[in-house]
């Protein structure tokens, strides 16, 4: 009698299986699909999350080697679909922001101007604000508070006219606002109120690329402000940095005028707008 001896089947090793499938460690350069495979569950686990990912988290989270994680996470910010913070921490870019944004706009770029407007506050100390068009006025979103007590002054939800405010001048010139008819207000003996010369300055205010306001919305207050353009070069905000006139001296005044529209323009960037190249058609 003939006896048959059979080999019990090894058991199947779940990294193997993952390799297979186009996680975990790999052994070899992927296919195009385990590619695609690994950058999804990457890009899953990041807009997944409540929190910002870190890169470690991230390695551990898909069971990808280092090499790979750091080679996909950075074509995802390539790409726009990540976006890596100051920390080096991970969140959904600025793709999925735009997205988003097709509904609740002002949540969407309150969250997103944060950062930017944070490092106004760190590099000026002053009041940064985010303000929008809104019913003739502007009605101001988002507040970094200054790090002073002189001068701070909470201005979310309060409404301003646009032709005594540098986010209203900003917002008017750069044609995101529109100002009703009839008499402009005098709010101090220096707010303008022809409309002639506040035509004028707001060509000035598109050829420099910010608006100044000093003692027009009030007495010892001063602001500079610049526009937030989105995709297509639509101005749909203006940040703004206040503060008194003691701090605010002319030298710093131009210093953080040209902070405000570096931030501004890095926001607008992430928003999708690409700024005109000269000479263009």
């Amino acid at each position: 009698m003939e006896l048959m001896i059979t080999r019990a089947a090894a058991p199947r090793d779940p990294a193997s299986r993952r390799r297979k499938s186009g996680q975990g460690n790999e052994s070899g350069p992927p296919t195009g699909t385990q590619a695609v495979d690994r950058a999804s569950h990457l890009l899953t686990e990041i807009v997944d999350a409540t929190t910002p990912r870190s890169f470690s988290d991230l390695a551990a989270a898909t069971g990808l080697a280092k090499s790979t994680t750091s080679r996909l996470l950075f074509a995802l910010e390539r790409n726009g679909l990540v976006r890596r913070g100051a920390n080096g921490t991970y969140e959904p870019g600025a793709v999925f922001v735009r997205y988003a944004g097709r509904g609740g706009r002002e949540f969407d770029l309150i969250e997103l101007a944060h950062p930017y407007m944070q490092r106004l506050g760190d590099l000026t100390g002053e009041t940064i604000n985010l303000g929008i068009a809104r019913r003739g006025q502007v009605e101001q979103l988002s507040q970094v508070d200054s790090r002073y007590l002189i001068g701070a002054t909470n201005w979310v939800g309060k409404p301003v006219p646009l032709h005594a405010s540098a986010l209203g001048k900003v917002l008017l010139a750069f044609g995101g606002a529109t100002i009703d008819a009839g008499r402009l207000a005098r709010l101090t003996d220096r707010t303008t109120t022809s409309r002639a010369a506040l035509a004028d300055e707001l060509t000035a205010v598109c050829r420099r690329g910010y608006a100044v306001t000093i003692d027009e919305l009030e007495r010892g207050l001063i602001a500079v402000a610049a526009p937030v353009f989105r995709s297509g070069g639509e101005v749909i905000a203006a940040v703004s940095i206040s503060g008194p006139a003691n701090r605010l001296t002319p030298s710093r005044i131009a210093e953080a005028a040209t902070q405000c529209r570096l931030e501004a323009a890095s926001l607008s960037a992430v928003l999708g707008h690409r700024p005109r190249q000269e000479g263009a058609a």
